[in-house]
């Protein structure tokens, strides 16, 4: 009887018990709670940390296999601005309101069509970008979203394995829930290589054509918006005819997807290209 007793008392306290917490979580989540969960909550909670010591993005480090612990893994997705913040160049940073739009619809165009439209990964770019690229016979087109680039610029190795892509995927979800497209897109053009030793639009923009970026034209923009697919391959200093042609594929893209008309296409395929020095 007793046992039987103590049971039931332990029955009603686990009742009580599991009651309160129900309430406590209902009146959480009406409070407010939820921002809690919010991932730019946490982003607000790595200000207050010590910052980060400046580090090169992966894309301008050597290509020997770089040690991470877990715990780095997990802190750079949780506090995710922090850990971008110390790999961008601050000298050379150059805000989206001084890159033209031709230029932002050029790498949109020949990169990432969908940009707006998807949360960080994009299968259906990835069906287009495949079809676009058995019709020119050749990659002219990536599959991977502007974000996944970008993350992979930042952080990532160029291992091919699972548990990369699954951390690829996991960042660029992060850091389309923390940016906006406009603050992913402005991150990746200061962060994307642009061939000839060139990473950014600011040093490429100089080293190429030696202006401003705010001061590019549409036939400019396309041919720097042409070189991340390969960089070693499309640097108008390494092959100008070569550039040329991927300047061709970069105008032909924004034409298919509205960003200039045909008109506009012709007479900026047919503009002269004044280069910086010498092309070899």
């Amino acid at each position: 009887m007793k046992k039987h007793k103590k049971r039931r008392i332990y029955r009603k306290l686990f009742r009580f018990i599991f009651f309160l917490g129900l309430v406590f979580f209902i009146a959480f989540f009406l409070a407010g709670g939820t921002s809690f969960f919010s991932p730019r909550t946490w982003q607000n909670v790595g200000e207050f940390l010590p910052k980060l010591e400046a580090i090169q993005p992966a894309n301008q480090q050597d290509d020997s296999p770089k040690e991470i612990s877990t715990i780095d893994r997990l802190s750079r997705i949780i506090f995710l601005k922090r850990a971008v913040d110390a790999r961008i160049d601050k000298e050379h940073y150059v805000k989206l309101r001084d890159i033209p739009e031709d230029m932002q619809n050029a790498i949109i165009a020949v990169e990432d069509n969908r940009f707006y439209s998807h949360y960080g990964f994009d299968v259906q770019g990835i069906m287009r970008a495949t079809l676009v690229n058995l019709q020119y016979g050749e990659v002219t087109e990536g599959a991977s979203t502007i974000t996944q680039q970008l993350v992979k610029n930042l952080f990532l190795s160029h291992e091919q394995s699972f548990g990369r892509k699954a951390e690829e995927l996991l960042l660029s979800l992060d850091m389309e829930a923390n940016y906006s497209k406009s603050e992913i897109l402005e991150l990746y053009l200061n962060t994307i290589y642009y061939g000839s030793n060139y990473y950014g639009i600011g040093p490429a923009a100089r080293g190429y054509f030696d202006k401003k970026p705010s001061e590019l034209k549409l036939p400019e923009a396309a041919m720097l918006a042409g070189t991340p697919n390969a960089p070693s391959l499309y640097s108008p200093y390494v092959d100008f005819m070569l550039a040329k042609k991927r300047q061709f594929v970069v105008i032909d893209a924004m034409v298919r997807y509205g960003y200039i008309d045909e008109a506009t296409a012709e007479s900026a395929k047919i503009k002269p290209i004044y280069l910086a020095k010498p092309a070899q």
